[in-house]
């Protein structure tokens, strides 16, 4: 059973393919973190993790989630983008930006592709305290990658 602010969040998406898209999330992120969705502005989060910057600044945010924007479907990676490049190579038609991964479409994109890199972000921010931004993250590997 969908929490009743999930689904009142969920009624108001009016486009087919991006209310189909939001199910195919919701039910794809509830099964990976094995958590209740939960409303957080106008996005669905799962889970939490802590972070904490070398500013001293810290806070706890949803581990994964996503909006179902007008434009595109926005799946949020705080790990960064950059951190899975390797896998967005494969995902299929797709924008980013630094910590979002912007999707038209599902139907034409590779799911497991998209359950990795979900999977993947789930498990690295909730191994403990994460300190980097998304910035950071995406750096991180792309300094990696060059090296």
């Amino acid at each position: 059973m969908t929490d009743p602010q999930v689904q009142q969040l969920l009624d108001k998406v009016t486009s087919p393919t991006r209310r189909r898209d939001a199910e195919t999330m919701l039910e794809m992120m509830g099964r990976i973190t094995g958590l209740p969705p939960e409303v957080s502005g106008l996005a669905v989060g799962f889970g939490s993790y802590h972070y904490k910057y070398p500013s001293g600044r810290e806070g706890d945010a949803s581990a994964v989630g996503f909006a179902a924007r007008k434009a595109a479907t926005t799946v949020y990676l705080m790990d960064g983008v950059g951190a899975h490049s390797s896998q967005l190579a494969r995902l299929g038609p797709h924008t980013t930006g630094v910590g979002c991964l912007y999707l038209k479409d599902l139907s034409k994109v590779d799911l497991q592709v998209l359950e990795e890199i979900v999977r993947t972000t789930y498990a690295k921010l909730t191994a403990g305290v994460y300190g980097q931004r998304a910035r950071e993250g995406s750096e991180q590997r792309e300094a990696g990658e060059a090296g």
